[in-house]
């Protein structure tokens, strides 16, 4: 008697925190500090899942999980107008002028 088994364990995200929190670790594209789960597929069909510990950096591009002490959060802001990224220290988007 012989038995195939097709499963395995994987991570999936289940809440976005803060878009945009860090850099990727592989590719260097924006990545974002996510809650997550763990999840465990039997045939490509999720059949269990549980809940992350702590919360981890996610990129979009690469689908790569990594702990935040692996890429230090940048604490930047994005004016809400312009879309631009500004320092958290400045009061007016220095690109567009609006006020943060």
């Amino acid at each position: 008697m012989f038995f195939f088994f097709a499963g395995g364990l994987g991570q999936q995200v289940r809440q976005v925190l803060k878009s945009g929190a860090g850099k990727c670790i592989r590719c260097g594209s924006e990545a974002d500090l996510v809650d997550y789960d763990k999840v465990l597929k039997l045939f490509f069909v999720p059949v269990w899942r549980w809940p992350g510990k702590d919360p981890v950096l996610h990129c979009r591009d690469c689908d790569l999980f990594f702990p935040q002490t692996l890429s230090p959060l940048i604490s930047l802001a994005t004016c809400r107008f312009c879309d631009r990224v500004v320092e958290p220290e400045f009061r007016f988007c220095p690109f567009c002028g609006s006020s943060l």
